[in-house]
C-alpha cells in the first residue's frame, strides 16, 4: 500500500490556479497527496486561503500572515486581523513570515518589527511559524533567538549551507524542502544537507506555483501539489532510510508538526 504525503507549502491562491484550483486540489488527492497547507502572505490571501480550505475541510489547513515581501503594510490593524483569522480552526500556523534581504519588496525594519510580532502573535496563540528567509540568516537568528519560539517553526524552502542547517536545527526548527534540490545546478550544494538533517525535523512542500521540479515539463511552467512525490524522491536518493520508513516519518512530522490528528 503505498503511504501518503503532506505538502506543507502550497499557495493557491496564486492567479495561476484560480480557474481550476478545485481541480488541481483533486488531481494532487488522487495522487495520494492526502493533507495541504495553503500558504497565506497578506491579509486578503490568508481570507482567501481560509475560503478555499473551507470548501475541503478535511484535507486542508491554512496559515496566516505578512509575507516580508509585504512587511511594509504590517500595523496593528493588520495585527487584529490576523488574530481574527486564526480563530478559525482550520488555520494551524502563523506565517509566511520572516525576512528577505534578497528582493527588499520592504523595508529591512519594517520586516523586522512585522517578523519580530508574528513570532509574538504565534507564541500568544501556541501556534506554529511557516518561515522565510533569504539572505537575512544573522538578522533572521537575532530575531528568532532574541523572541525564543516556545513551540514550532518551519525554515520553509530550505535553500542554505550546513552551518545554517545546523543554526535552526539547535533552534528546534524544522526543515521544509522543495523542488528546489531537484535543480542539477542549483540544488547541487543543498544536496550535501540533505543527508544531515534529522529525519524527526524533516518536511517537504512544493511552494506551488513557483519551484517545478526540473524533470517535470509542463506546457506553463505551474508547479503543483500533484509534483510532490518527485521531491521526496529526490530526498530519498540522498538518504539512507527505506522508502516507507522516510515516508511515514515526514508525514508524521507534518501532521505533528501542524498539530493535527486522525
Amino acid at each position: 500500500m503505498q503511504g501518503n504525503f503532506f505538502d506543507i507549502g502550497v499557495n493557491l491562491t496564486h492567479e495561476s490556479f484560480n480557474l481550476d484550483y478545485k481541480e488541481v486540489l483533486e488531481k494532487a488527492f488522487s495522487n495520494n497527496i492526502k493533507r495541504i497547507c495553503l500558504t497565506g502572505t497578506s491579509i486578503l490571501d490568508s481570507k482567501r486561503c481560509l475560503e478555499i480550505a473551507e470548501e475541503f475541510k478535511k484535507n486542508l489547513i491554512t496559515s496566516v500572515g505578512i509575507h516580508p515581501h509585504y512587511a511594509d503594510s504590517y500595523d496593528e490593524l493588520a495585527k487584529l486581523k490576523i488574530l481574527e483569522l486564526a480563530e478559525s480552526p482550520i488555520v494551524k500556523a502563523i506565517g509566511e513570515t520572516g525576512l528577505d534581504f534578497n528582493r527588499n519588496l520592504s523595508l529591512k525594519e519594517n520586516q523586522i518589527i512585522s517578523f519580530v510580532n508574528h513570532i509574538q502573535i504565534a507564541n500568544n496563540l501556541d501556534l506554529p511559524l511557516f518561515l522565510h528567509q533569504r539572505d537575512a540568516h544573522q538578522d533572521f537568528m537575532h530575531c528568532i533567538t532574541k523572541e525564543i519560539i516556545p513551540s514550532k517553526g518551519v525554515v520553509h524552502c530550505f535553500t542554505g549551507s550546513i552551518s545554517e542547517l545546523y543554526d535552526y536545527l539547535d533552534q528546534g526548527l524544522y526543515i521544509g524542502i522543495t523542488g528546489w534540490l531537484c535543480d542539477p545546478k542549483r540544488g547541487k550544494d543543498l544536496e550535501k544537507t540533505i543527508p544531515k538533517i534529522p529525519i524527526e525535523r524533516l518536511m517537504i512542500e512544493t511552494d506551488s506555483p513557483y519551484l517545478l521540479p526540473k524533470n517535470i515539463k509542463t506546457k506553463n511552467r505551474r508547479n503543483e501539489p500533484y509534483f510532490l512525490p518527485e521531491i521526496f524522491n529526490k530526498i530519498y536518493d540522498l538518504r539512507s532510510e527505506s522508502k516507507e520508513v522516510l515516508q511515514y516519518q515526514i508525514y508524521e512530522n507534518s501532521m505533528n508538526f501542524f498539530n493535527l490528528n486522525e
